[in-house]
């Protein structure tokens, strides 16, 4: 049996983005603007657009449809046309047309080996026929550029290497080839990302210097250079100082519109700098200081400049983050809802979801309902994460209460919180609850519980040993002298974390690293019964003994109604796009997944280029549709504000 069902989870900033294209006229003393114009019609996220000519005809990315895909609008038009949407492609990325066809990036087709990435570069028709593959089977591709003449393409290349789970700075080379001859191709530079064509002979690119300074960097090319190679060393452009992204050349002049991020400055911006001079010309930061900008283009004939940012809470269009958002499945049966927030956990009859707001203002615990037209706060003013609502109490949802992911002595608490569900009603914002603690405080770092299907018990992980390992205890009274009390599931110096009981009470599964103590990252999916036999891993990146399944990592484990299929999120498709380019994530390798308990029927849920995790799966019957009436155009949700942040390990302290 397939999946079924519906999938709620988390996508580290996403629900903020609120991404439209922007655009500026340029002066050829590169004055600073007094003014932009919106490009797009501030529906969902748009974002990686490309001018077509000097009248601002635009290609780019949007999310409008669930997933990411390629639209096309003209100057005056009201809605955006999509051109392409490539059959079982959820991701598309890098638009260019040129000389009347479409280049982009797409992860539709897998390798046949897990840990490399699925993106790829392909050419079709405007009209969306006739898909070309450019990029070489069990090569990677990112971030394409078409030379002005058309002849010529350069992109950020993985080669065929497996990735090796950096994302700070994707190794990649900058790999060029002729339009004609794709298989034919030349690797004119060892790291290097994110090019751009100056003229037919030269290429500009981003890399991180050796004094820690991301910079920009050009390499020149010979008339025979899929012939000769490329001799010449690549030259540093930008200064050390200020760190340089995302580089879009101007035709025409020596000057490169590019992305910052400066000392003292929070916000990334866009400036062109001019390579004769060396001098820097500031474009966004007067007219938005406190947004950011990303990745910059230029129009063929250097007469505008695009961007994309926040589009502004005052801005007309979609202002609002729904608490529910759908996004596009791979699989027929199986519904997919991000959430804005974090754990959910369903109610017993799927009508209510628990979930952990923002984790930086103490968000503590809120209840929506499934439909995603109201929400409740529950407890305020605490840091709470990872819930488990009881399945036989509909008032009952257990949490966790202290600082994510410290340390083994850093106090957190397994909380029991009930309220009155009669209380759940439209006028009110916030509801009384009663909150229970259930484990002493004296024992340190108690966190991540999941209820048993009876609702008599809850595991979690502990710290109380020195290690994180796994005890389960009574659901009611804890730890106290008055219930079952509490017994330790697994022993030993490793992690075991993050467990899930399974629907029909047989299993718990949850992540580990004992097959590797000593690596804090590898993490792989175990199953054990709650009498502590029969403790088993499921291999999910291959067989047991093969030099792959050691570098899973894998968490946030849970079952399917039949206790037959497990979802989890997992490091198995490596990075889809260049991390630099987008607002922080933690782990942008982050996709979600289901596969069999018996380790088959691996089935891969997201693409993107962002961290997607903390699933919930609702299982139940027909009589709740979850979602099947979103209140998208209701109001309901919270007020969309831009607040994302900047790759927390780019630093200007350097």
């Amino acid at each position: 049996m397939e999946p079924t069902g519906t999938v709620v989870f988390t996508t580290v900033g996403r629900p903020q983005y609120g991404f439209d294209l922007f655009s500026l006229s340029l002066d050829p003393n590169l004055i600073n603007p007094t003014s932009e114009s919106r490009l797009t019609d501030a529906t969902s996220v748009n974002f990686n657009g490309h001018f077509l000519d000097e009248n601002q005809t635009l290609v780019f990315v949007s999310e409008r449809s669930g997933s990411t895909r390629i639209y096309q609008v003209r100057p005056g038009d009201t809605k955006p046309e999509q051109l392409l949407a490539v059959p079982g492609s959820l991701f598309h990325d890098r638009p260019i047309v040129k000389n009347g066809r479409l280049y982009f990036v797409s992860a539709h087709e897998p390798p046949e080996k897990p840990f490399i990435s699925w993106s790829a570069v392909y050419s079709a028709g405007l009209d969306g026929k006739a898909v070309v593959r450019l990029t070489p089977p069990g090569v990677v591709d990112y971030s394409p550029a078409i030379s002005p003449s058309g002849k010529f393409i350069a992109v950020a290349s993985n080669g065929s290497r497996p990735w090796g789970g950096e994302f700070h700075e994707l190794y990649t080379d900058i790999v060029v080839f002729r339009q004609a001859e794709p298989d034919k191709r030349v690797v004119v530079c060892e790291r290097g990302g994110w090019p751009t064509w100056s003229g037919d002979s030269n290429l500009y690119f981003h890399r991180q210097a050796d004094d820690g300074w991301w910079s920009i960097f050009s390499v020149n090319l010979t008339e025979d250079f899929q012939i000769s190679g490329v001799s010449e060393a690549p030259r540093r452009i930008t200064p050390p100082g200020v760190h340089c992204f995302t580089p879009a050349a101007m035709q025409g002049s020596k000057r490169i519109a590019l992305a910052t991020r400066r000392k003292g400055s929070k916000f990334r911006h866009i400036e062109i700098f001019d390579i004769d001079s060396r001098k820097f010309y500031p474009v966004t930061e007067s007219l938005n200081p406190n947004f950011h900008h990303y990745n910059p283009f230029v129009s063929p004939e250097s007469g505008f400049l695009g961007y994309h940012r926040f589009r502004g809470e005052s801005s007309a269009g979609e202002s609002t983050i729904p608490h529910l958002d759908p996004v596009m499945s791979p699989v027929n049966e199986l519904r997919m809802l991000r959430l804005n927030g974090s754990f959910p956990s369903f109610s017993p009859a799927g009508d209510l979801i628990a979930f952990n707001p923002d984790f930086a203002a103490k968000g503590g615990l809120k209840i929506l309902k499934s439909d995603g037209s109201k929400s409740w706060t529950v407890l305020k003013g605490r840091t709470a994460f990872y819930n488990s609502w009881s399945p036989t109490e509909k008032h009952v949802v257990y949490t966790s209460i202290g600082p994510i992911f410290e340390s083994v002595k850093a106090t957190v608490q397994i909380a029991r919180i009930s309220f009155d569900p009669s209380d759940l009603d439209d006028d009110r914002e916030d509801i009384p609850a009663d909150v229970k603690i259930l484990t002493r405080e004296e024992t340190g770092n108690n966190a991540f519980p999941s209820c048993s299907p009876d609702g008599k018990s809850l595991v979690f992980r502990s710290g109380r040993s020195g290690n994180k390992n796994l005890y389960i205890m009574d659901a009611v009274d804890g730890e106290s002298d008055g219930g079952m009390g509490i017994y330790q599931l697994t022993d030993g110096p490793w992690i075991d974390t993050m467990p899930s009981w399974s629907p029909d009470g047989k299993l718990i599964g949850f992540s580990s690293n004992r097959h590797n103590p000593d690596n804090v990252n590898a993490f792989s999916i175990y199953v054990i019964r709650p009498d502590g036999s029969d403790l088993r891993r499921v291999y999910v990146a291959g067989c047991e003994g093969s030099g792959d399944v050691d570098r899973e990592r894998i968490n946030h484990v849970c079952f399917s109604a039949d206790s037959e299929w497990l979802l989890f999120t997992a490091n198995l498709g490596g990075v889809t796009a260049e991390p630099i380019s987008i607002p922080n994530q933690f782990q942008p390798y982050g996709d979600l997944y289901v596969v069999r308990l018996d380790g088959s029927g691996l089935k891969r849920l997201t693409w993107n280029g962002y961290e997607n995790g903390t699933p919930a799966w609702w299982y139940g019957g027909n009589e709740v549709d979850i979602g099947g009436r979103l209140c998208l155009g209701s109001g309901a949700g919270d007020k969309l504000t831009g607040e994302f942040a900047e790759p927390l390990w780019i630093s200007s302290d350097l």
